[in-house]
């Protein structure tokens, strides 16, 4: 019996994410929630890490949402395929970007082996110098994601979790902040490897 569905139908979450105000950020709550199952086929089809996973599905659902209120989802498949698609696409870039910044780790681990041959009181100093240029370049790259992401991510840097950076910063629920958290983290990984780049 219908009673028994508790789960709306993609059409009236399509129409409510389409309608704005509180409506909205209700439907994509429920659009979220509906298909976070993908996270697990991320970690196995894809061989993700959860954390990842979840990464590309939070940026997954947003675009998808952003397609549905620019009326650039024409319908021509179910909901569910066109998020398991654009979703699929993103655990692939997720893959090419690990895939490429694993010669960044050897980088740093001959940072660490240089570090361990100077004096002590000089590593002190050394590794001061370079975690004061970490946070300077961190704040620099902060700056130019907006206000929206330095706020969640201070926050979050804090130790705030997700209910209370939704009360504090006004997010719908806490499942609506961790995916803005999590793709204000996606937006800040994407510019330390730009940065790296241009190395």
């Amino acid at each position: 019996m219908a009673f028994f569905s508790r789960t709306p139908p993609d059409s009236s979450i399509m129409e409510g994410i389409c309608s704005g105000g509180a409506e909205r950020r209700h439907c994509e709550r429920q659009l979220y929630e509906k298909y976070a199952y993908l996270i697990r086929e991320g970690t196995r089809k894809h061989n993700l890490s959860e954390h990842d996973s979840s990464i590309a599905y939070s940026d997954a659902v947003l675009t998808v949402i952003e397609h549905l209120v620019a009326e650039r989802f024409q319908g021509r498949s179910e909901l569910k395929t066109y998020l398991y698609q654009i979703f699929s696409n993103k655990c692939v870039d997720l893959i090419r970007r690990n895939t490429t910044n694993k010669a960044q780790v050897h980088r740093s681990e001959g940072l660490n082996d240089a570090l361990n041959l100077l004096p002590d009181e000089a590593r002190t100093v050394v590794q001061e110098l370079v975690l004061q240029q970490d946070m300077d370049l961190l704040r620099h790259r902060l700056r130019s994601l907006g206000e929206k992401c330095q706020r969640i991510l201070w926050a979050w840097g804090e130790g705030y979790k997700d209910d209370e950076i939704a009360t504090q910063l006004d997010y719908q629920s806490a499942a609506v902040a961790k995916t803005s958290r999590l793709r204000c983290l996606e937006k800040l990984r994407e510019l330390y490897h730009m940065g790296s780049k241009t190395k």
